[in-house]
């Protein structure tokens, strides 16, 4: 792994954990953090309350969203540790969209062909770390945060995108993935299950970089 220039994409389900261990490890190993977008999606609050309404107007915003940041922020960048990927947007909540019929063929057939006109152009990660969480991890990091509009978020949509993204990381095949349980490790608050966490990463090539 090419510690002077690296991806280091973190990917899990809503309230895994990404964005505390992206700081963490942005921090930790001089990686320039990129974050989810989700204050700045003015359709998320609306899709929340009317999914097939704004299913395809919401994840549109997402994407042309991540692959701005893609572009501008993590192609060009030498180390970079990004919170949520654009292959997750796709490969998971658009599908799970299509999948319950919220999201037609017409409109997910669309986004589909946004999404290929561009992936070439996208630099892969070199390192993909997956935070697995279970229901009660997902529900009281929700809960922690206070986001009103993800107060309501059904048990059965986490259940449905944790079951996606076991099969997406199964199949998944652009880097070497290191899986975090977050159900079992406390990396914000517990100092010794942060030292776990860093050393799990470490043994797989995550360094800082050599000062010169």
């Amino acid at each position: 792994m090419n510690q002077d220039g690296i991806y280091v994409a973190v990917a899990g389900n809503i309230g895994a954990g990404k964005s505390s261990l992206t700081k963490v490890l942005s921090s930790r190993y001089h990686l320039s953090p990129v974050y989810e977008a989700v204050d700045e999606n003015p359709y998320l609050e609306d899709f929340y309350s009317d999914m097939r309404r704004y299913a395809f107007h919401s994840q549109v915003f997402f994407l042309a969203a991540r692959l701005k940041q893609h572009l501008r922020e993590v192609n060009p960048g030498r180390r970079v540790i990004q919170d949520r990927t654009v292959y997750e947007d796709a490969a998971i909540f658009a599908r799970l969209l299509h999948d319950d019929g919220v999201m037609d063929d017409r409109d997910h057939t669309s986004y589909r062909t946004l999404y290929h006109a561009v992936l070439a152009a996208l630099r892969p990660p070199d390192l993909l770390i997956y935070l697995r969480a279970g229901l009660g991890t997902l529900k009281r990091h929700i809960a922690q945060r206070g986001r009103a509009y993800e107060a309501n978020i059904a048990d059965g949509y986490l259940l449905r995108l944790g079951d996606l993204y076991e099969r997406w990381v199964e199949d998944y095949s652009l880097s070497p993935v290191v899986v975090v349980s977050a159900d079992d490790l406390d990396f914000v608050n517990d100092q010794a299950d942060l030292k776990k966490v860093l050393d799990l990463l470490e043994r797989s090539g995550l360094t800082a970089p050599v000062v010169r």
